[in-house]
Protein backbone atom coordinates (compact mmCIF):
# COMPACT_ATOMS: atom_id res chain seq x y z
CA UNK A 1 0.00 0.00 0.00
CA UNK A 2 1.36 3.38 -0.97
CA UNK A 3 2.89 5.33 1.88
CA UNK A 4 1.28 8.49 0.46
CA UNK A 5 -2.19 7.01 0.13
CA UNK A 6 -4.66 8.53 2.58
CA UNK A 7 -8.18 7.52 3.46
CA UNK A 8 -10.82 10.04 4.48
CA UNK A 9 -13.88 9.23 6.56
CA UNK A 10 -16.94 11.36 5.93
CA UNK A 11 -18.88 10.56 9.08
CA UNK A 12 -17.35 9.19 12.27
CA UNK A 13 -20.21 7.25 13.81
CA UNK A 14 -20.06 3.67 15.06
CA UNK A 15 -19.15 2.01 11.75
CA UNK A 16 -16.66 4.68 10.77
CA UNK A 17 -15.02 4.41 14.19
CA UNK A 18 -14.87 0.62 13.89
CA UNK A 19 -13.12 0.90 10.54
CA UNK A 20 -10.63 3.45 11.88
CA UNK A 21 -9.81 1.13 14.76
CA UNK A 22 -9.47 -1.90 12.52
CA UNK A 23 -7.21 -0.15 10.03
CA UNK A 24 -4.89 1.16 12.73
CA UNK A 25 -4.73 -2.13 14.63
CA UNK A 26 -4.04 -4.07 11.43
CA UNK A 27 -1.33 -1.57 10.41
CA UNK A 28 -2.93 -1.14 6.97
CA UNK A 29 -2.87 2.62 7.55
CA UNK A 30 -1.10 4.74 10.11
CA UNK A 31 -2.84 7.49 12.07
CA UNK A 32 -1.14 10.05 9.80
CA UNK A 33 -2.87 8.53 6.76
CA UNK A 34 -6.36 8.75 8.26
CA UNK A 35 -8.52 11.86 7.95
CA UNK A 36 -12.03 12.46 9.26
CA UNK A 37 -14.79 15.01 9.14
CA UNK A 38 -18.13 14.98 10.92
CA UNK A 39 -20.62 17.81 11.24
CA UNK A 40 -21.02 16.67 14.85
CA UNK A 41 -18.00 18.26 16.54
CA UNK A 42 -18.29 15.96 19.55
CA UNK A 43 -18.10 12.88 17.34
CA UNK A 44 -15.07 14.29 15.56
CA UNK A 45 -13.33 15.10 18.84
CA UNK A 46 -14.05 11.56 20.07
CA UNK A 47 -12.23 9.90 17.17
CA UNK A 48 -9.36 12.36 17.51
CA UNK A 49 -9.04 11.51 21.21
CA UNK A 50 -9.23 7.78 20.43
CA UNK A 51 -6.87 7.58 17.47
CA UNK A 52 -5.04 10.89 17.06
CA UNK A 53 -5.93 11.04 13.38
CA UNK A 54 -6.24 14.14 11.22
CA UNK A 55 -9.48 16.11 11.60
CA UNK A 56 -10.68 18.30 8.74
CA UNK A 57 -12.81 21.42 8.82
CA UNK A 58 -15.09 20.34 5.97
CA UNK A 59 -15.89 17.45 3.65
CA UNK A 60 -14.35 19.41 0.79
CA UNK A 61 -11.03 19.78 2.62
CA UNK A 62 -11.02 16.05 3.38
CA UNK A 63 -11.70 15.20 -0.27
CA UNK A 64 -8.79 17.34 -1.42
CA UNK A 65 -6.39 15.63 0.97
CA UNK A 66 -7.41 11.98 0.48
CA UNK A 67 -7.44 9.63 -2.50
CA UNK A 68 -9.83 7.14 -0.85
CA UNK A 69 -13.11 8.59 0.42
CA UNK A 70 -15.26 6.45 2.67
CA UNK A 71 -18.84 7.68 3.03
CA UNK A 72 -20.09 6.61 6.47
CA UNK A 73 -23.21 8.78 6.51
CA UNK A 74 -26.92 8.10 6.79
CA UNK A 75 -28.63 7.42 3.45
CA UNK A 76 -30.82 10.50 3.75
CA UNK A 77 -27.70 12.69 4.00
CA UNK A 78 -25.80 11.14 1.11
CA UNK A 79 -27.09 13.41 -1.65
CA UNK A 80 -26.20 16.57 0.29
CA UNK A 81 -22.71 15.27 1.04
CA UNK A 82 -22.09 14.34 -2.59
CA UNK A 83 -23.29 17.77 -3.67
CA UNK A 84 -20.77 19.33 -1.30
CA UNK A 85 -17.74 17.34 -2.52
CA UNK A 86 -18.46 16.59 -6.19
CA UNK A 87 -16.35 19.47 -7.50
CA UNK A 88 -13.33 18.15 -5.56
CA UNK A 89 -13.62 14.58 -6.87
CA UNK A 90 -11.58 13.36 -9.82
CA UNK A 91 -10.66 10.07 -11.47
CA UNK A 92 -7.76 9.55 -9.03
CA UNK A 93 -10.25 9.13 -6.19
CA UNK A 94 -11.80 5.87 -5.04
CA UNK A 95 -15.23 6.35 -3.46
CA UNK A 96 -16.54 3.72 -1.03
CA UNK A 97 -20.07 4.03 0.34
CA UNK A 98 -21.68 2.14 3.21
CA UNK A 99 -24.92 4.14 2.97
CA UNK A 100 -27.69 1.52 2.86
CA UNK A 101 -29.93 1.67 -0.18
CA UNK A 102 -27.80 4.24 -2.03
CA UNK A 103 -26.97 2.75 -5.43
CA UNK A 104 -23.76 3.08 -7.37
CA UNK A 105 -25.81 4.59 -10.21
CA UNK A 106 -27.08 7.34 -7.92
CA UNK A 107 -23.56 8.19 -6.73
CA UNK A 108 -22.15 8.20 -10.27
CA UNK A 109 -25.01 10.39 -11.47
CA UNK A 110 -23.69 13.11 -9.14
CA UNK A 111 -19.91 12.68 -9.32
CA UNK A 112 -19.48 11.38 -12.87
CA UNK A 113 -19.52 8.01 -14.60
CA UNK A 114 -15.72 7.75 -14.73
CA UNK A 115 -15.22 7.91 -10.96
CA UNK A 116 -14.56 4.46 -9.42
CA UNK A 117 -17.27 3.68 -6.86
CA UNK A 118 -17.60 0.68 -4.55
CA UNK A 119 -20.69 -0.01 -2.47
CA UNK A 120 -20.36 -1.98 0.77
CA UNK A 121 -22.86 -3.49 3.20
CA UNK A 122 -21.12 -4.22 6.53
CA UNK A 123 -22.87 -5.44 9.68
CA UNK A 124 -22.63 -4.46 13.32
CA UNK A 125 -20.16 -7.14 14.52
CA UNK A 126 -17.62 -5.01 12.64
CA UNK A 127 -17.66 -2.93 15.82
CA UNK A 128 -15.51 -5.67 17.40
CA UNK A 129 -13.72 -6.66 14.16
CA UNK A 130 -15.98 -9.72 13.75
CA UNK A 131 -18.25 -8.47 10.98
CA UNK A 132 -18.82 -9.48 7.40
CA UNK A 133 -19.07 -6.98 4.56
CA UNK A 134 -20.42 -7.50 1.05
CA UNK A 135 -18.76 -5.46 -1.72
CA UNK A 136 -20.03 -4.56 -5.17
CA UNK A 137 -18.50 -2.24 -7.71
CA UNK A 138 -19.09 0.02 -10.68
CA UNK A 139 -17.92 -1.30 -14.05
CA UNK A 140 -14.87 0.95 -14.14
CA UNK A 141 -13.51 -0.24 -10.78
CA UNK A 142 -10.20 -2.05 -11.17
CA UNK A 143 -9.14 -5.31 -9.56
CA UNK A 144 -6.62 -3.29 -7.56
CA UNK A 145 -9.43 -1.08 -6.23
CA UNK A 146 -11.47 -4.10 -5.16
CA UNK A 147 -8.48 -5.69 -3.47
CA UNK A 148 -7.86 -2.46 -1.58
CA UNK A 149 -11.52 -2.23 -0.48
CA UNK A 150 -11.44 -5.88 0.61
CA UNK A 151 -8.34 -5.15 2.72
CA UNK A 152 -10.01 -2.12 4.32
CA UNK A 153 -13.13 -4.05 5.31
CA UNK A 154 -11.11 -7.18 6.04
CA UNK A 155 -9.70 -5.17 8.95
CA UNK A 156 -13.11 -5.47 10.65
CA UNK A 157 -14.00 -9.04 9.69
CA UNK A 158 -14.60 -11.12 6.58
CA UNK A 159 -15.60 -9.93 3.10
CA UNK A 160 -17.52 -11.29 0.13
CA UNK A 161 -18.00 -9.85 -3.35
CA UNK A 162 -21.51 -9.79 -4.87
CA UNK A 163 -23.33 -8.21 -7.78
CA UNK A 164 -25.01 -4.98 -6.73
CA UNK A 165 -28.39 -6.53 -7.59
CA UNK A 166 -27.82 -8.85 -4.60
CA UNK A 167 -27.31 -6.05 -2.07
CA UNK A 168 -30.92 -6.14 -0.88
CA UNK A 169 -30.54 -9.86 -0.21
CA UNK A 170 -27.29 -9.20 1.68
CA UNK A 171 -29.00 -6.50 3.72
CA UNK A 172 -31.85 -8.83 4.66
CA UNK A 173 -29.52 -11.71 5.54
CA UNK A 174 -26.34 -10.38 7.15
CA UNK A 175 -27.07 -6.67 7.52
CA UNK A 176 -30.21 -7.32 9.56
CA UNK A 177 -29.06 -10.76 10.70
CA UNK A 178 -27.49 -9.71 14.03
CA UNK A 179 -30.87 -8.31 15.06
CA UNK A 180 -32.51 -11.69 14.43
CA UNK A 181 -29.83 -13.46 16.45
CA UNK A 182 -30.14 -11.03 19.37
CA UNK A 183 -33.92 -11.49 19.40
CA UNK A 184 -33.60 -15.28 19.54
CA UNK A 185 -30.99 -14.95 22.26
CA UNK A 186 -33.34 -12.73 24.29
CA UNK A 187 -36.06 -15.38 24.12
CA UNK A 188 -33.67 -18.13 25.19
CA UNK A 189 -32.41 -16.07 28.13
CA UNK A 190 -35.95 -15.40 29.31
CA UNK A 191 -36.85 -19.08 29.05
CA UNK A 192 -33.77 -19.97 31.08
CA UNK A 193 -34.94 -17.55 33.75
CA UNK A 194 -38.39 -19.11 33.57
CA UNK A 195 -36.83 -22.51 34.25
CA UNK A 196 -35.20 -21.18 37.42
CA UNK A 197 -31.79 -19.82 36.38
CA UNK A 198 -30.78 -16.32 37.44
CA UNK A 199 -30.40 -13.74 34.65
CA UNK A 200 -26.60 -13.56 34.74
CA UNK A 201 -26.20 -17.32 34.46
CA UNK A 202 -28.83 -17.61 31.74
CA UNK A 203 -27.22 -14.83 29.69
CA UNK A 204 -23.75 -16.34 30.03
CA UNK A 205 -25.01 -19.76 28.96
CA UNK A 206 -26.84 -18.39 25.93
CA UNK A 207 -24.12 -15.99 24.75
CA UNK A 208 -21.36 -18.56 25.00
CA UNK A 209 -23.54 -21.17 23.31
CA UNK A 210 -24.05 -18.89 20.30
CA UNK A 211 -20.40 -17.87 20.26
CA UNK A 212 -19.20 -21.47 20.47
CA UNK A 213 -21.67 -22.77 17.90
CA UNK A 214 -20.73 -20.04 15.40
CA UNK A 215 -17.02 -20.66 15.93
CA UNK A 216 -17.51 -24.40 15.49
CA UNK A 217 -19.49 -23.84 12.29
CA UNK A 218 -16.75 -21.60 10.92
CA UNK A 219 -13.83 -23.87 11.80
CA UNK A 220 -15.40 -27.29 11.20
CA UNK A 221 -15.30 -29.26 7.96
CA UNK A 222 -18.90 -30.34 8.60
CA UNK A 223 -21.84 -28.62 6.92
CA UNK A 224 -24.38 -26.86 9.13
CA UNK A 225 -26.74 -29.78 8.65
CA UNK A 226 -23.93 -32.17 9.57
CA UNK A 227 -23.18 -30.28 12.77
CA UNK A 228 -26.86 -30.26 13.70
CA UNK A 229 -27.07 -34.02 13.22
CA UNK A 230 -23.87 -34.50 15.23
CA UNK A 231 -25.47 -32.96 18.35
CA UNK A 232 -28.89 -34.56 17.84
CA UNK A 233 -29.35 -38.02 19.34
CA UNK A 234 -32.46 -39.96 18.42
CA UNK A 235 -35.01 -39.50 21.20
CA UNK A 236 -32.77 -37.04 23.05
CA UNK A 237 -33.29 -33.54 24.37
CA UNK A 238 -32.00 -31.73 21.26
CA UNK A 239 -34.28 -33.81 19.06
CA UNK A 240 -37.25 -32.86 21.23
CA UNK A 241 -36.47 -29.18 20.87
CA UNK A 242 -35.86 -29.40 17.11
CA UNK A 243 -39.10 -31.33 16.63
CA UNK A 244 -40.94 -28.43 18.25
CA UNK A 245 -39.20 -26.03 15.87
CA UNK A 246 -40.57 -28.11 12.98
CA UNK A 247 -44.05 -28.24 14.48
CA UNK A 248 -44.14 -24.47 15.00
CA UNK A 249 -42.84 -23.76 11.50
CA UNK A 250 -39.40 -22.29 12.20
CA UNK A 251 -38.35 -22.44 8.53
CA UNK A 252 -41.47 -20.56 7.46
CA UNK A 253 -40.97 -17.95 10.20
CA UNK A 254 -37.35 -17.30 9.20
CA UNK A 255 -38.31 -17.20 5.52
CA UNK A 256 -41.00 -14.61 6.16
CA UNK A 257 -38.73 -12.50 8.40
CA UNK A 258 -35.91 -12.32 5.85
CA UNK A 259 -38.37 -11.76 3.01
CA UNK A 260 -39.90 -8.83 4.92
CA UNK A 261 -36.45 -7.32 5.50
CA UNK A 262 -35.64 -7.81 1.81
CA UNK A 263 -38.81 -6.07 0.66
CA UNK A 264 -38.10 -3.19 3.02
CA UNK A 265 -34.56 -2.84 1.71
CA UNK A 266 -35.87 -2.70 -1.88
CA UNK A 267 -38.40 -0.05 -0.86
CA UNK A 268 -35.79 2.10 0.86
CA UNK A 269 -33.59 1.88 -2.22
CA UNK A 270 -36.43 3.15 -4.39
CA UNK A 271 -36.67 6.27 -2.24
Amino acid sequence: MSENQCIGFIGSGNMGTALMKGLIQSSLFSEDQLFAYDKDEKALKRVFDLFGLNCCKSNSELTRKCSIILFCVKPQNMRDVLQEVKDEINENHLLISIAAGITIEMICSMVGERIPVIRVMPNTPALIQKGISALSSAKNVSLEHMRLAAKIFGAVGDTVEVEESMMDAVTALSGSGPGYVFRIMESMVEEGIGLGLNRDTSERLVIQTFLGAASLAKDSDFTLAGLRKMVTSRGGTTAAGLDMFDQMGLDVMIHKAIEAAYRRSVKLGEK
